[in-house]
């Protein structure tokens, strides 16, 4: 006998902030435009990496701003679980976007150690302090919903990135503008590449969490076995299964025991409402399936799974 609850939540993590992404979207681009009219003013190759990164920021919340839409399409008879994943794969796309980014950065910055153009120290920070304050707001705007969604998660450490490789320009600016050491913007250019790597390589980890359908963070197994077999009229579980759909999406399911006193409708109808409430009150997991079995169908099984 197969049981489940009411179905999959309504909506998914990103979709729930989608006009936050919008306005760091917009935000950002404004940013881009000014920096890179500011770099190609001043000479700056730091200006111009935070720049690109910003574009790759809008770039990267605007393909998560469309997979969200494409995550509320509703569940057909062939993709039972909708679209939802297509925010994973969003959020996949944006860390590789990120990684060609660095990879740019980083070449260009190492040719400009042997031949440094002019640069217009006073533009490259004005136009760093006015990137670094998009940066800022755009970072208040995602602060609490980043905590929901990959996508969310990723445009803001996109935007953290920004705002250090903004004052990384800064720096830079002060440091040619006092001593006349001109490699001190493709000094900066590198340290701009470097934060973007170690980021890029978070956010790609969690993808791959997802799509290897890893247990969610902070869901033990072997706890929910306990808190599974806890439950009045259950005497073992077996086949356990958590994974995750897409951000805010956890998924549980599992194999039943039951004794045989629990084996009629109203016991068996006990015992699920008893496990859909442990499952979403102890471990936030709103779609789980059980199926119910008696101590003797143990023989016709080939348990494949913990």
């Amino acid at each position: 006998m197969n049981a489940h609850n009411h179905g999959l939540p309504q909506g998914t993590a990103t979709g729930r902030h989608r006009r936050k992404l919008i306005t760091v979207v917009c935000i950002t681009l404004a940013g881009v435009f000014i920096q890179v009219v500011g770099a190609v003013w001043s000479g700056s190759l730091a200006l111009l990496a935070d720049a690109g990164h910003m574009l790759s920021d809008a770039a990267g919340v605007s393909i998560a701003l469309l997979a969200s839409w494409i995550a509320t399409r509703p569940a057909t008879r062939r993709s039972t679980y909708g679209y939802q994943r297509a925010e994973v794969l969003a959020a996949l796309a944006n860390a590789i976007i990120l990684v060609v980014i660095a990879v740019v950065i980083l070449v260009e910055a190492l040719r400009r150690f042997s031949a440094t153009p002019d640069i217009r120290t006073d533009v490259m920070i004005i136009t760093a302090v006015v990137g670094a304050a998009a940066n800022l707001t755009c970072l208040l705007i995602l602060r609490k919903g980043q905590a929901e969604s990959l996508n969310l998660r990723g445009a803001y450490l996109e935007v953290l990135g920004d705002l250090l490789g903004s004052v990384a320009v800064i720096v830079a600016a002060v440091v040619i503008a006092t001593t006349g050491y001109r490699q001190a913007d493709a000094l900066a250019s590198i340290a701009i590449a470097l934060m973007i790597l170690p980021r890029a390589w978070s956010l790609l980890r969690d993808v791959i969490n997802v799509l290897l359908e890893s247990a969610p963070k902070g869901v033990d197994a072997e706890m929910i076995r306990d808190h599974i077999i806890g439950v009045r009229g259950v005497v073992g579980v077996h086949d356990i299964h958590a994974w995750t759909i897409t951000s805010g999406v956890p998924v549980f399911s599992a194999h039943v025991v039951v004794d045989g006193g629990t084996l009629n409708a109203e016991g068996v109808d006990q015992v699920l409402d008893r496990l859909n409430h442990c499952l979403r009150n102890h471990f936030d997991t709103q779609h789980c399936t059980f199926q119910i079995e008696p101590v003797e169908h143990a023989t016709h099984e080939s348990r494949q799974h913990a």
